[in-house]
Order: structure tokens, then C-alpha cells, then sequence
């Protein structure tokens, strides 16, 4: 299977609290729910069809009590994300997790990019993380990550956590899909493609 990323992120590349205020209020962040006002159908049309391709979902101890809180009480077999969710194998990068009470999950321990190559080397579509920022940051520095869908919404909030930090692994990048929608909520697809290659402008 391959990995992909989908992730929501501010124009200075924060990730923390999308949906809603309390969701994430960690390091005295205040600014939770700061995608609310730039939901439309179109990103709601982009999202189905990522979760349509999942075979399998990985998620960070923090998304799936988010997602296991929610979703077992929302399932609609006409309804891709939840139908995928609940139906599909979950998987958990968790040391503090005691257990998993949403069918189909299983809690990874232990060496987390050991074990995440081990799934991606099975049969099947996408693997597929959502949110999950720790999670993902761990992933695309050991080069794990084949798809980032990045959903970069038009607010700048200055502080909480950013999905890139200062020593992220250089990695480079080809553009397979970019959308803007109706409501100015950037979307671009990334497909990793090695190491960055430089030179000098003009030469």
C-alpha cells in the first residue's frame, strides 16, 4: 500500500485545533476551529474521493479519540468517509493509548516507522493518514510518506504547531493536482520525488 497525507494547515503552515476551539488548546493555543468558516462542497467532493481510495487508516493517538468519539455514531453506508472509517482497519501510533474500543482498530507499539513499513508493504490502495500532525511529522522524515494532499486554508495565525518545522527532512516534490474552492481553500497534491536537486539561477 502507499501512504498518504492529508492534512489541513494555516498559510504559515499551522495544524493545530481545525475543527472546532477545545478540540487542541495545548501551549495556550486559542485560535481552534479556524477552518469552520471555509467548508464547502467542493473540499467536501475532494475529501470523499481520498476517502474513497483508503484500504486502511493510520492515525495518531489525539485524531482517533477525536474520530472514535464521532464517528461510530455517524455511520451511512452512502457516506464514504464515514462507511471507510468504520469499516476499514484503523491503526494507532500510541504509547499512552491503553485500549481501542472502535471496531477494527489496532494499537501499534514499539518502533512506529519499523511497523508502518511493514504495512505499506501489504496489499492494497492507500493507507491513508488524516490530521494526525506528530504522527505525519515522524512519517515524512523518514521518508515514508508517497502523497500529501495539503488543504491550505487563507487564515495566518502566527503561533501553535506547525506541520513543518525548522528541520524537516529536504525532500522534492512534483504537483500531480491543484483546486482552489469557492470558498479560497487552497488544494494541491504533492507526490514525493527524492532528494531536492540545486543549482544556480541563470547558469
Amino acid at each position: 500500500m502507499e501512504l498518504s497525507l492529508t492534512q489541513f494547515v494555516t498559510i504559515d503552515g499551522v495544524y493545530q485545533a481545525p475543527g472546532g476551539p477545545k478540540e487542541d488548546t495545548s501551549g495556550g493555543f486559542t485560535h481552534g476551529g479556524w477552518t469552520a468558516p471555509y467548508f464547502d462542497e467542493a473540499g467536501g467532493e475532494f475529501m470523499n474521493q481520498v476517502f474513497a481510495r483508503a484500504d486502511a487508516f493510520l492515525l495518531g493517538r489525539r485524531t482517533y479519540e477525536i474520530f472514535a468519539g464521532y464517528w461510530p455514531q455517524h455511520d451511512d453506508p452512502a457516506d464514504p468517509i464515514a462507511s471507510n472509517l468504520n469499516a476499514l482497519p484503523k491503526y494507532v501510533g500510541t504509547h499512552t493509548l491503553e485500549r481501542a474500543d472502535w471496531a477494527g482498530t489496532e494499537l501499534l507499539r514499539g518502533d512506529l516507522v519499523e511497523q508502518v513499513t511493514d504495512l505499506k508493504s501489504r496489499e492494497g490502495r492507500e493507507i491513508q493518514i488524516h490530521g494526525s500532525g506528530n504522527l505525519a511529522k515522524t512519517l515524512l522524515a523518514a521518508g515514508l510518506v508517497d502523497t500529501l494532499h495539503l488543504l491550505t486554508f487563507p487564515v495566518l495565525l502566527g503561533t501553535g504547531k506547525r506541520l513543518f518545522p525548522t528541520d524537516s527532512t529536504p525532500t522534492a516534490y512534483h504537483v500531480t493536482d491543484s483546486r482552489t474552492t469557492p470558498r479560497d481553500v487552497h488544494i494541491t497534491t504533492y507526490r514525493a520525488a527524492g532528494t531536492p536537486e540545486y543549482g544556480t539561477i541563470g547558469e
